[in-house]
Parts: structure tokens; C-alpha cells; sequence
């Protein structure tokens, strides 16, 4: 009996030892695993092309206003290369004419939620370079008018989206971030009435760069 169990004690001890040689690699896995969520926070350049049209008048263009903004964007990873990125934030834009007479048209108030899907290059340690290209939908609101124009009404629309940034990380979570698009922005617009005493409508070709710099944190 006694060499019985001293035989099931030494296999006990044998099976406690190669038990956690086991399990660690797959709970150390688990806790090194990043998150597939990122968040990053910017200050944001938003840069406009000035061009446009008045259907009425080819003496005519248009020009925008350029702003800086906070902005916040969301990424989910789907594998460590490829992964989607939402824009979120808010700008304005005041609308002037150009050429035969500087007008002040107005101010329209835009929301250009854009979604990108992006490669995410992993080669170079710390510095993770992306490129990336998708779609923008901007929604103009709170529009407002001036000297003589009556009703500006900008309408929404699609444009395209191209992308290139990078991170730097500098622990697990945190980095600092750098990134340019470009939007493909243009849509119609319209006033009821101007200082021509007609109403107007024509093409306002956006086309916006924006330019951000910001803080990564990644879950």
C-alpha cells in the first residue's frame, strides 16, 4: 500500500507541473492580444479649393473659408493590416463670389462623416505608416445668408475619400498621430434671390484637404 501510494503521489506531482506548462501560452496570448479598437483625438485643418459656378453668370466664382476643428475618429483592426476608420466632426464654411464682384453670400454649417478602409503597414516597429480610401457624405446645415441673397441652400452629397497617415506609438497604448485627406466634394447650391435681383444656383466644388495631428490611444 505504501508503494502504491507513493506511485500516485509522484504522478500527481508529475501532473501538476506539466499542467500549468499547458495553460500559460494560451492566457499569456490572450492578455499580449491588442484590442481591434482605436481611438484617435486631432486638431483638424480643413482646407478648401476655391471653385465653383453661377449658372447665370460665367463672370462669376465662388470661395470658402478655411477652418481649424476638433475632431475624433474611431478604428476597429480586423486583422493587424486591414482595418476601417470613421471620421467625426463639424466645420463651417462662409461662401463668398469671386470674379466680376466680391460678394458675401453666406455661412453654411457641414457635417462630413467619412469612412475609410485602410492598410496599415507593420514592418517598422513603433512607426506604423496606413493608406487608405473610401466615401464622405456631407450634410450642410444652419445655413445662413447675407447682403441681399435670400435662402442659400447648399445640398448634401457624396464625394470620395483618400487617405495616408501614420503612428507612432510609444507605449502598447498610447501614440501620437499624423494624417492628410482628400475629399472629393462637390454639390449645387442656390439662393431665392441676390443683389443681381435674380435668383442663383450653380456648382460649389469643395474639394477640401484635411490635415489633422492628434493623440492614438488603442484599447
Amino acid at each position: 500500500m505504501v508503494g502504491i501510494s507513493a506511485g500516485f503521489f509522484a504522478f500527481g506531482a508529475a501532473a501538476a507541473d506539466i499542467a500549468p506548462a499547458q495553460v500559460a501560452p494560451v492566457a499569456e496570448e490572450a492578455i499580449s492580444s491588442p484590442s481591434p479598437w482605436q481611438i484617435r483625438v486631432r486638431a483638424l485643418g480643413v482646407i478648401t479649393k476655391d471653385s465653383g459656378s453661377v449658372d447665370q453668370s460665367s463672370a462669376y466664382g465662388l470661395e470658402y473659408s478655411d477652418t481649424v476643428i476638433p475632431e475624433l475618429d474611431i478604428s476597429y483592426f480586423f486583422t493587424d493590416n486591414i482595418a476601417a476608420e470613421l471620421i467625426l466632426g463639424t466645420t463651417y464654411a462662409k461662401i463668398n463670389t469671386t470674379g466680376a464682384a466680391d460678394l458675401d453670400v453666406g455661412k453654411a454649417w457641414l457635417l462630413p462623416p467619412t469612412l475609410t478602409l485602410q492598410y496599415h503597414f507593420t514592418d517598422f516597429g513603433a512607426f506604423k505608416p496606413y493608406v487608405g480610401a473610401g466615401i464622405n457624405y456631407s450634410m450642410f446645415y444652419n445655413q445662413s445668408d447675407k447682403g441681399g441673397f435670400k435662402n442659400l441652400d447648399v445640398k448634401n452629397d457624396f464625394g470620395w475619400a483618400l487617405q495616408a497617415g501614420f503612428d507612432y506609438m510609444l507605449d502598447e497604448h498610447w501614440g501620437i498621430n499624423f494624417d492628410v485627406k482628400k475629399i472629393f466634394l462637390e454639390t449645387d447650391w442656390k439662393v431665392d434671390n441676390s443683389p443681381l435681383g435674380v435668383p442663383l444656383s450653380g456648382k460649389a466644388k469643395i474639394d477640401p484637404w484635411l490635415i489633422g495631428a492628434g493623440v492614438t490611444y488603442r484599447f
